[in-house]
C-alpha cells in the first residue's frame, strides 16, 4: 500500500509541476525556469501557504537587488572599470546578507534565488522585467503549494511520512 501512496504523491506532484509550467509558458508567457525558481523558493523553509508567501516575498526582494545591482553595474561601469563588479557585489551582498537579520522575512536563499532570477533573465532593469519575473516566481511559489497540500493529502491516507521542512533538512529549523 505505501508504495501505491508514493506512485500517486508523484504522479500528483508531477501533474502540478506539468500544469504550472503549462500555465507560465503557455497562457502567461513567462519563461518556465524562472516559475521553477518560486517552486524552489517555496520549499526553502516551512511547507505551508503561510513560509510559502515570506519565501515568495523575499524571491521579490533578491529581484529587486538584483535590478538595483544591474543599476549601480551601469553607473559606476565608466568610473570604476573591471573593478565595478567588485564593489557592486560587495555592496548588494552586504545588503542581502545583512537582511537575513529582519524578523520573518530573513530568507536567506530566497534573496539569492531572487537575485539570480534576474542576472538570468538578462532582462533590463524594469517595472516590466519586475512583473514578468516576479508573476512567473509565484505561479512556481504557488504550484509548490499544491504539491504540498497533494503531499500531504496522499501521506495522511497511508503510512508515508511527510518530508521535512525546508530548514530542517538543511539543519536550520
Amino acid at each position: 500500500m505505501k508504495n501505491i501512496a508514493q506512485w500517486k504523491i508523484t504522479l500528483g506532484e508531477s501533474l502540478v509541476a506539468s500544469a504550472a509550467a503549462t500555465v507560465s509558458f503557455v497562457l502567461l508567457g513567462l519563461p518556465v525556469w524562472a516559475m521553477f525558481i518560486g517552486w524552489i523558493a517555496f520549499f526553502t523553509r516551512g511547507v505551508d501557504f503561510r513560509h510559502g508567501a515570506i519565501n515568495f516575498a523575499c524571491v521579490l526582494v533578491g529581484l529587486a537587488c538584483g535590478m538595483g545591482a544591474a543599476v549601480g553595474l551601469h553607473a559606476l561601469g565608466p568610473y570604476l572599470g573591471a573593478w565595478t563588479v567588485t564593489v557592486v557585489v560587495f555592496f548588494v551582498a552586504m545588503v542581502v546578507v545583512s537582511l537575513r537579520l529582519v524578523p520573518i522575512f530573513n530568507n536567506l536563499l530566497g534573496f539569492f534565488l531572487g537575485l539570480v532570477s534576474y542576472f538570468a533573465s538578462h532582462l533590463p532593469p524594469s517595472g516590466e522585467a519586475f512583473a514578468k519575473l516576479g508573476m512567473a516566481a509565484a505561479v512556481g511559489s504557488l504550484a509548490g503549494w499544491l504539491a504540498s497540500r497533494v503531499h500531504k493529502h496522499w501521506s495522511a491516507t497511508s503510512s508515508i511520512q511527510p518530508r521535512p521542512r525546508g530548514g530542517e533538512a538543511l539543519g536550520n529549523g
